[in-house]
């Protein structure tokens, strides 16, 4: 992870690059927009599973089960193929995410474990620790320069120390960060951007950005693009200002189309109370 000067607080260094906090700002309105809705005092609950289920069909689909949202509602056995195996993984990474979160701020790299313990449903002796030297990673989307055991154990150990620190770090930086490190090391063998993906969420739930978890950034991810998400993970991982910039900016835009579509389904429910 790279920051843009020495400082108690690196990630609030990065908090004020250049764009930073007008995205800041933009995704704070969005996510008003949708708490200040009338249906969310009557119904949040409502809001949350169906925001949770168009998460992880992003989330999915930028691991390549690209599953329309009716098929992902509708089918209850996820023990097929591997797509079918990818949506399962990712439901399941939903669904535990809300356990997690007093766990976060304590012991991120526990949480980081448990994640791919689910995510994989495996008993491989692989699963739930960070790889080691020379095991290969299942990741075929991700095709950046993969960093070496001991630079992900070192990298993953400061990531730790930064958010057991706390700061003062937007929300939106510091989940940024967070999903941004965890692609550019891929510090498990497999379900790298699944598990990056949760942690992002469990950020932007565990911070009081979006408690009840109705603004999912998975799904703002899955409608920008494949190709959007790795040409913003490029600037991340250049290191530069710019560059980290432009990906804080994408992971805003992500939870803004998140909130957006929460916001049509509170609209929705209006429509079918009136």
């Amino acid at each position: 992870m790279s920051t843009t000067g020495a400082s108690a607080d690196p990630l609030a260094t990065l908090g004020s690059l250049p764009g930073v906090p007008e995205s800041v700002e933009s995704v704070r309105k969005s996510v008003d927009r949708v708490y200040g809705h009338r249906i969310m005092r009557r119904r949040s609950n409502e809001i949350t599973a169906e925001a949770a289920l168009r998460g992880a069909r992003g989330s999915a689909s930028l691991s390549g089960a690209d599953w329309a949202l009716e098929e992902v509602r509708r089918r209850t056995d996820f023990s097929g193929d591997d797509a079918a195996r990818v949506v399962g993984a990712s439901l399941r990474l939903t669904a535990e995410a809300g356990q997690l979160l007093s766990i976060w701020r304590q012991s991120p790299l526990r949480v980081l474990a448990r994640l791919h313990l689910v995510a994989a449903a495996s008993n491989d002796d692989r699963v739930g620790r960070p790889r080691q030297e020379g095991e290969p990673v299942d990741e075929p989307l991700v095709e950046l320069p993969l960093p070496s055991a001991a630079e992900v154990h070192g990298r993953l150990e400061g990531l730790s120390e930064l958010i057991i620190a706390g700061g003062s770090a937007p929300a939106l930086v510091t989940a940024a960060i967070v999903h941004g490190e965890l692609l550019a090391l891929r510090p498990f063998t497999s379900h790298n951007g699944l598990v990056a993906r949760t942690a992002e969420r469990i950020v932007l739930v565990g911070s009081g950005l979006d408690p009840k978890s109705v603004c999912p950034a998975e799904a703002g991810h899955g409608e920008l693009g494949r190709a959007a998400y790795l040409a913003a993970l490029d600037g991340y991982v250049s290191g530069t200002p710019e560059g980290m910039a432009a990906w804080i900016a994408h992971c805003g835009k992500a939870i803004e189309l998140g909130a957006r579509e929460s916001t049509a389904v509170c609209e929705a429910l209006q429509r079918g109370a009136a």
